[in-house]
């Protein structure tokens, strides 16, 4: 009967650290998993909201973004993440290293062609205090417009933008009212 009682209170002991041991080998686990998700997220990966209707009728104000960080080969009529003024925009890309830039009462025009933009409403017109144009875009350069372009802050007030200075290349965007 001895033996008995002594091995009860030891069977329990062991279940006890077995429960403490699984603990917290899980709480590594999700340390982990927490870790790598960041790391993902900080590096590879980005996500911001849509703060205006300047890219409207494509994304419009509220939508969410993923963005990918590490995709430089940047071409146009990508849809980029940049950050000016430590303000996170969303414009699209309409010309490339090389390409030469106009924008006159015709419209857009890239290399001497008038770009036809059937998604575009508005008319696609300088800004008097924006950049000088014709424009020639050096090596590692593309020129930014938002779709819905009057009044709208993109490479016609700040001129062309470094491919470094891009955040990332849309690859995914959630409306507003899908979440």
């Amino acid at each position: 009967m001895n033996l008995k009682q002594t091995k009860q209170p030891v069977e329990m002991l062991d279940k006890h650290a077995t429960l403490k041991k699984e603990g917290l080998h899980l709480l590594v686990k999700l340390t982990f998993i927490i870790l790598v998700i960041t790391g993902v997220f900080s590096f590879v990966f980005g996500w911001t909201k849509v703060s205006d209707d300047t890219m409207s009728s494509a994304l419009r104000q509220g939508d969410v973004l993923l963005y990918y960080r590490l995709d430089k080969d940047i071409l146009a009529g990508d849809v980029v993440v940049i950050e000016i003024n430590d303000d996170l925009q969303v414009r699209r890309v309409v010309a490339t290293s090389g390409d030469r830039v106009d924008i006159t009462e015709d419209g857009l025009m890239i290399n001497g062609a008038l770009q036809f933009e059937p998604s575009i409403i508005n008319e696609t017109l300088p800004y008097v205090e924006g950049i000088v144009f014709p424009l020639t875009l050096k090596k590692d350069e593309v020129f930014l417009l938002a779709d819905k372009r009057t009044g709208a802050q993109d490479s016609r007030n700040y001129g062309a933008i470094k491919i470094q200075h891009i955040k990332g290349k849309v690859i995914h965007l959630v409306r507003r009212n899908n979440i």
